[in-house]
């Protein structure tokens, strides 16, 4: 099938294109990028005027609980979510029922997706045998299947030791460690900040050091073994300028931060006790979340990510202390960026590609996808002037978890291209036809 998509602003950094042109899509690649280009014979055109074009979105966090917990998201509706949110790839979590710590279980993560038929998944395989940080799990194997980065993630590997083994066996592999940086002996029964917020709703508080430690252990871990450390959702500002000075020193360091830390606080928790404002990392200050934004600005972090952790009604409609962790996010990241930061003018639309299209698939080695002649056609039109209302009718995803519940957002993905398919198309996700490759 061929789409010609007229008149798009195509922003694309990689290859230094921020202007209006036509790009046609023929089978799975782009075949021109140009002006006035004329719609061969059976082709698509699709009305782009007014609308943005920009490389395939990316997620290299999220969680899709599948296998183990399909009551709470399964690889479909997952896919479905990320489709709906603008994304054509996501890296998959492996905290799943049984952990993936293996190549079987990679395997099946991708024959899933593939089934779906809506966008790449792309499994992270397990550190350590099923994330219990004792033995290390089978890193080759799940490289073999397709696993496309490591992590521990939900835990953490608690021991130094183990940790460093693990970075020492994944460099072998050109591959990145993903670090869920958390002292548990200094965050156990921690339910929210430790500060402010834990005093005022007089609940057990979680240090922001519990986070920053492991940061620098890791950084460490780094700097001895040679191997590649993303930092995962930091929420500190502290833990960014040890993230800083990593990368001044020419260190392999990257790192992501999620919407929520960037655009929520502990402030914003009040004696309603919302569930879904119960995070892990907790929801930090606002000065903190200050110097996120301004991290995400001046390029010293790389990458936006959800955390996307769908929980069923009766994990999140509970007391604040036995709530779980988490929000849905894939629906409203992109929606977020665009309301707070791209179209009051503070980020560049260069910037926001980058940073959730670019830099994604640079940590996790993904072949890079540019708008230019011969690329694999994976792409995401956004319309600037969408007005979506966040109800858990409008989300995809299984569960409804979302912080953002009730907001009006402007700006969001219209349609999105895979491999060539169109698997969105005039913001609704376009029905299963054939299985990817």
């Amino acid at each position: 099938m061929a789409y010609l998509l007229k008149g798009a602003h195509v922003v694309d950094p990689q290859v230094g294109l921020d202007d209006v042109r036509d790009v046609l899509i023929d089978g799975d690649r782009i075949a021109a990028v140009g002006e006035g280009l004329d719609a061969p014979e059976g082709a698509e055109v699709i009305d782009a005027a007014g609308k943005y074009l920009v490389p395939g979105l990316v997620d290299m966090h999220v969680h899709f609980r599948d296998p183990g917990f399909e009551y709470k998201e399964t690889i479909e509706t997952g896919a479905r979510a990320a489709t709906h949110g603008g994304f054509t790839d996501v890296a998959t979590m492996p905290n799943t029922d049984p952990v993936t710590d293996n190549g079987a279980e990679v395997r099946y993560q991708i024959d899933r997706s593939r089934h779906a038929g809506l966008c790449h998944i792309r499994p992270i395989g397990a550190l350590t045998v099923g994330e219990r940080g004792e033995t290390l799990a089978e890193i080759g194997d799940m490289v073999m299947e397709g696993a496309v980065a490591f992590s521990d993630d939900g835990h953490g590997v608690q021991s130094a030791g183990m940790m460093r083994t693990c970075m020492e066996y994944v460099s072998q592999f050109d591959k990145v460690v993903s670090a869920h940086c958390e002292v548990e002996s200094l965050t156990t029964h921690g339910v929210i900040n430790e500060g402010r917020a834990s005093t005022r709703l007089g609940m057990f508080g979680w240090p922001a050091l519990g986070e920053e430690l492991e940061i620098y252990r890791d950084i460490e871990l780094c700097r001895m073994t040679g191997c590649a450390l993303h930092i995962a959702h930091i929420s500190t500002e502290k833990g960014l300028e040890l993230v800083r000075a990593a990368k001044a020193e020419g260190l392999p360091v990257t790192c992501e931060v999620t919407p929520h830390h960037l655009f929520l606080c502990e402030d914003d928790i009040t004696d309603a006790y919302d569930t879904n404002l119960k995070m892990n990392p907790p929801l930090r200050t606002a000065a903190d979340a200050a110097a996120l934004r301004e991290g995400i600005l001046d390029g010293s972090i790389d990458c936006i990510v959800t955390d996307h952790a769908p929980h069923a009604p009766h994990e999140k409609d509970c007391e604040w202390e036995i709530a779980f962790f988490g929000i849905v996010g894939l629906e409203t990241s992109l929606p977020l960026m665009l309301t707070n930061l791209v179209l009051p003018g503070t980020m560049s639309w260069s910037r926001l590609v980058e940073v959730m299209a670019v830099n994604p698939r640079r940590c996790l080695r993904l072949p890079e996808v540019r708008v230019e002649a011969g690329s694999t056609a994976d792409l995401t039109l956004i319309d600037p002037a969408a007005e979506v209302t966040v109800s858990e009718d409008w989300l995809q995803s299984r569960s409804k978890n979302s912080a953002w519940l009730g907001q009006t957002l402007t700006g969001a993905a219209c349609d999105v291209f895979v491999a060539g398919r169109h698997t969105l198309t005039d913001g609704e996700v376009t029905p299963v036809r054939r299985v990817l490759r």
